[in-house]
């Protein structure tokens, strides 16, 4: 009978009751939101006409301009300045720096830290030496001399100092501490009875001269007085947030019919005289001037470059011509002959020798 409940919608919660509005609330709403959507709605004109404007221009202007004038010459700065001088620096640094102070790590400090820390361990195992026989029989002797001398004075100030101290404590000054005490405490009960007393007299004093007006004051005038600027204040932001958005209803309106009117008036005509003008004229040009003047600079080029490789080829002979004259023809290289000889002295099955290897 649980199993199908588990697949059932829960119920939705239900929105929780709005207080009742008092008669005050009604009586202001009204005149406030047309008072307020009246001094709206040219606002947000204005402001949609702003941000529509503030976009175009930082598209159009404000974009390219900034990063002509700020971001390419830092981005070539950093390019073709920058990199190449770090690049510079680090092999300078590189080549004046590091290799000699590698070279002299290796070839001068290496060794001589060597030497120094075998002289340090020499040094260390006299020192031990001289630790274990000599310094630690004279410590065990300084300290049974001190132990001796510490005890002796333990004695004489147990009996000089602290015996005599604890007599005068125990006889003398605990009997006039209690006595102290005693008068303190009866001193405090005093102080404590009278601050007692004149604290209530100020308490109610201070009560009935300043708290009860402050609470008449509070709970009869500044609280209803509070309230209806609350609600008043409530209604005017609620006025101003409905009167903002339909301002943004009615400016879109206005911005649709304007652009509609754009539309008709430039963009379709300039649209109209680009496809039925612009274009056929764009076509005749490029089929009876472009085409034929691309053709002829292409024929041009290729006759160019036919003469030119003619040109390279005969300045090419004559070189060669000129170097047979002065140096004579050059020597051709002999044939070798890379397989192996056919005669009886050639490698056979019998023999391990072959022609290169034989005597």
């Amino acid at each position: 009978m649980d199993a199908p409940r588990k697949f059932e919608k829960p119920p939705a919660a239900r929105p929780s009751p709005q207080p009742p509005e008092g008669c005050l609330a009604v009586a202001i709403r009204v005149p406030v939101r047309i008072v307020v959507l009246v001094l709206v709605v040219p606002v947000r004109l204005v402001w949609d006409a702003l941000v529509v404007s503030g976009r175009f221009l930082y598209r159009t202007v404000l974009r390219p301009v900034a990063r002509a004038v700020f971001v390419w010459p830092w981005v070539a700065l950093w390019r073709y300045v920058v990199v190449p001088l770090a690049k510079a620096l680090g092999w300078l640094v590189n080549v004046l720096v590091l290799v000699p102070l590698v070279w002299l790590y290796r070839r001068l400090f290496t060794p001589l830290g060597h030497a120094l820390a075998w002289v340090a361990r020499q040094i260390g195992d006299g020192l031990a030496w001289v630790y274990a026989r000599v310094l630690t029989p004279v410590g065990y002797a300084c300290a049974w001399v001190v132990a001796g001398v510490a005890a002796g004075v333990a004695w004489l100030g147990r009996y000089l100092l602290v015996v005599p101290a604890g007599w005068l404590y125990a006889w003398i000054l605990t009997p006039i501490g209690r006595a102290v005490s005693w008068c303190g405490r009866g001193l405090l009960w005093l102080v404590k009875a009278v601050g007692t007393g004149v604290g209530v007299v100020l308490y109610w004093v201070a009560r009935i001269l300043l708290v009860l007006p402050a609470i008449g004051l509070w709970r009869w005038v500044l609280t209803p007085v509070g309230r209806v600027l609350a609600v008043v204040g409530r209604e005017v932001w609620d006025a101003l947030g409905h009167a903002w958005r339909i301002a943004g209803h009615i400016s879109r309106a206005v911005g649709r019919v304007l652009g509609t009117l754009f539309r008709w008036i430039f963009v379709e005509p300039v649209t109209w005289v680009y496809r039925t003008v612009l274009t056929p004229v764009g076509h005749v040009v490029r089929d009876l001037v472009l085409r034929p003047a691309a053709e002829a600079a292409r024929g041009v080029g290729r006759v160019t470059r036919q003469v030119l490789g003619a040109v390279r080829e005969s300045a090419r002979q004559a070189r060669a011509d000129f170097r047979r004259m002065v140096f004579g023809e050059p020597r051709q290289p002999q044939p070798v002959e890379r397989r192996e000889p056919m005669d009886d002295d050639t490698r056979t099955l019998g023999r391990s020798t072959t022609v290169l290897t034989k005597d």
